[in-house]
């Protein structure tokens, strides 16, 4: 099957092309989450663009009706780096030892990450010497390939994969980790994963999961970025489309709660656990349009909860920062209206590179965690709250000493964890 997913609105389903397409929860108009802005930029216009979470009730998928032009959302300069998240570190090793037992490669084996970014879990495979090949857009390929990760800077398509594959052979596995679901020519992309990987490889994907999402109220997972989200039924049929089967599926914690999935290409029954979790699917409603408006509502009530908590603590003349400014969080910050008359400042770890910019949409400054250390203001809210038991105690043992704010998916304060 062949489909190009255009950019702009789209009023079909991205994977089945059904026209009845649902909306769950409407944003607004949104900024690209990572279009940090420069002091100078805060004077000027900030375009925004329809941020709606809809659903198809033909194939079940999960999705936006509105995609921006990728070089938009992952300019050259995009300042993502997954080596910056221990979180992610930790499950990319996890990923190269599942993969390297369960499928027992070796130095001859090939694994291909599309959308490698700055080469983190490629990393992991090259410290066990496997050979491996990073393809990625963005000016993090430079990174990559100075710390000795090759990579090809492109976005992926069917023509790189050709070419990869003539220089460097077929893939025994193909990742794609918080990737598959950000590209719009979807039916491409597996095109060219088709192209290079071996006939009896494995395609692997990790994708927030769109469960997780629905029952931990993770709206701040839905922004322009994410264009798909995952559960398993829509999973099925686009790899039954394209010459592909699913045939395992597992759970994982990153990301606030992800889908890992395995593909091979041709027919091959699904395992016991793809069984399971579409049962704990059906469930959890996710293929019912009233259990995801349900779902909808309780989002919206958790933001006129935290605004309500926040305003409460700001009219008492205390001082309320923010721990992190992770992507996510500018749909939280958007949604809900939160910006710089309620939120000080937001803290970024020292060498981040959203350090002296602006947030988008919300003009809240972004400065380096030291300055929460040396204010101690009497509020914090953590923004990155899908690590935030982690992240408290490590503010802790650093020497904060006010309360923390977790703002989903039920807004509270805490003092400890």
């Amino acid at each position: 099957m062949t489909k190009k997913i255009p950019v702009g609105h789209i009023d079909k389903c991205q994977i089945c092309s059904g026209k009845n397409l649902e909306t769950i929860l409407s944003f607004g108009h949104q900024p690209i989450v990572q279009n940090y802005l420069t002091e100078e930029r805060l004077n000027e216009p900030e375009i925004t663009y329809p941020l709606n979470f809809c659903y198809c009730p033909n194939c079940g998928l999960a999705q936006l009706d509105y995609i921006i032009d990728p070089k938009l959302v992952f300019p050259l300069n995009y300042p993502y780096r997954t080596g910056l998240t221990k979180m992610l570190i930790r499950n990319f090793c996890s990923l190269a030892d599942t993969l390297e037992k369960k499928y027992h490669l070796t130095a001859k084996d090939l694994i291909v990450d599309i959308g490698s970014n700055d080469g983190s879990l490629l990393k992991a495979f090259k410290d066990k010497g496997i050979k491996i090949l990073g393809i990625e857009p963005t000016n993090a390929a430079e990174e990559a390939n100075n710390k000795g990760i090759r990579t090809i800077q492109g976005y992926f398509n069917e023509k790189i994969a050709s070419q990869a594959v003539k220089r460097y052979g077929k893939a025994k596995i193909i990742t794609m980790t918080n990737a598959f679901a950000h590209i719009n020519n979807l039916f491409e992309i597996i095109k060219g994963i088709n192209i290079m990987l071996d006939d009896d490889g494995i395609f692997v994907s990790e994708s927030q999961y769109l469960s997780d999402m629905m029952q931990g109220l993770e709206l701040d997972t839905i922004y322009h970025e994410h264009l798909r989200f995952y559960s398993l039924k829509p999973l099925i049929k686009l790899f039954s489309l394209t010459g592909f089967s699913l045939v395992d599926a597992e759970t994982i914690s990153a990301a606030g709660g992800s889908i890992r999935i395995y593909a091979k290409k041709g027919k091959h029954p699904a395992s016991s656990r793809v069984n399971k979790l579409i049962k704990a699917e059906e469930t959890a409603g996710l293929y019912d349009v009233k259990k995801l408006k349900q779902y909808g509502q309780r989002m919206i009530n958790a933001k006129q909860e935290l605004m309500a908590l926040l305003t409460n603590c700001k009219q008492k003349g205390t001082r309320i920062a923010a721990i992190g400014s992770p992507a996510r969080s500018n749909t939280l910050l958007g949604f809900t209206h939160i910006d710089s008359h309620l939120i000080d400042y937001a803290c970024e770890k020292s060498g981040s590179p959203k350090i002296g910019l602006f947030t988008p949409g919300t003009h809240i400054p972004v400065v380096d965690e030291k300055k929460l250390f040396e204010d101690q203001p009497e509020y914090a809210l953590v923004l990155s709250w899908h690590i935030g038991e982690e992240l408290i105690k490590i503010m802790r043992k650093m020497g904060y000493k006010g309360k923390f704010i977790m703002p989903l998916p039920t807004p509270k304060i805490v003092i400890n964890i």
